[in-house]
């Protein structure tokens, strides 16, 4: 009770019972929560997002914490104690190399086609490393370009947000910070540079939907036969 107090004391902006509210449908639910569902059952009026942000300050310092991922709202293990829980979680499946590689271009780059990744990475793409990456759930088709052949191109999914923790692919570390981490040495190619990356699910100006008829296909269409005259 001390530490609930604590929390509602340094929280003037936001009603104890709004908190409550919040953190008992984001405990319940199965699922990460969006910020309508939970504005809809607190007071109304009542800023939802200040709500949140008040609960996420109050699990920081704890085993779990509120975090958003997304676009949602979930309770997750803390960082540092998620080796305590790794003898209880199923063993997944490791990505190959080429896999991780193409991952990284579709999240970085997308949308993307096959041509593009092998561009990008100078060898021929397998077709395991993109089936394995949506076998996962973490990439998705998402049209198709406009362009002689209309390829397939590919991009991120919020199952792959959730699974990095990451609210969206705009989270994905820059240049400065991959050099920070030494991923990159800082010798790089002659105009080579990482893109700031953008999951937006609206089709662009050169994709069409995956299920959209060619042109010549319906100009070229069934003719119907008649007797000559």
């Amino acid at each position: 009770m001390g530490e609930v107090a604590q929390l509602f004391d340094s929280a003037p902006r936001v009603s104890p019972e709004d908190l409550r509210i919040a953190e008992a449908l984001i405990f319940a639910s199965a699922e990460p929560l969006e910020e309508a569902v939970i504005a809809e059952r607190i007071a109304r009026g009542a800023d939802v997002r200040v709500v949140l942000e008040e609960l996420q300050k109050f699990y920081s310092p704890r085993g779990v914490n509120l975090l958003r991922v997304a676009g949602k709202w979930s309770f997750r293990t803390a960082n540092d104690l998620a080796w305590l829980l790794s003898k209880e979680s199923r063993e997944t499946k490791k990505l190959s190399r080429a896999a991780i590689e193409t991952l990284a271009i579709v999240a970085y780059h997308q949308p993307v086609t096959r041509a593009d990744i092998e561009d990008i990475r100078g060898v021929a793409v397998s077709k395991g490393a993109l089936d394995a990456l949506m076998e996962a759930g973490w990439v998705r088709m998402r049209g198709r370009r406009k362009a002689p052949g209309r390829p397939i191109t590919y991009g991120t999914t919020s199952l792959f947000l959730s699974h990095f923790n990451l609210d969206s692919v705009g989270d994905l570390p820059g240049l400065e910070e991959l050099q920070g981490a030494g991923l990159f040495d800082g010798a790089l190619p002659a105009g080579f540079g990482v893109p700031a990356p953008s999951d937006d699910t609206t089709l662009r100006d050169d994709e069409e939907p995956l299920e959209a008829t060619p042109p010549l296909e319906l100009a070229w269409g069934p003719v119907e036969s008649g007797d000559a005259d």
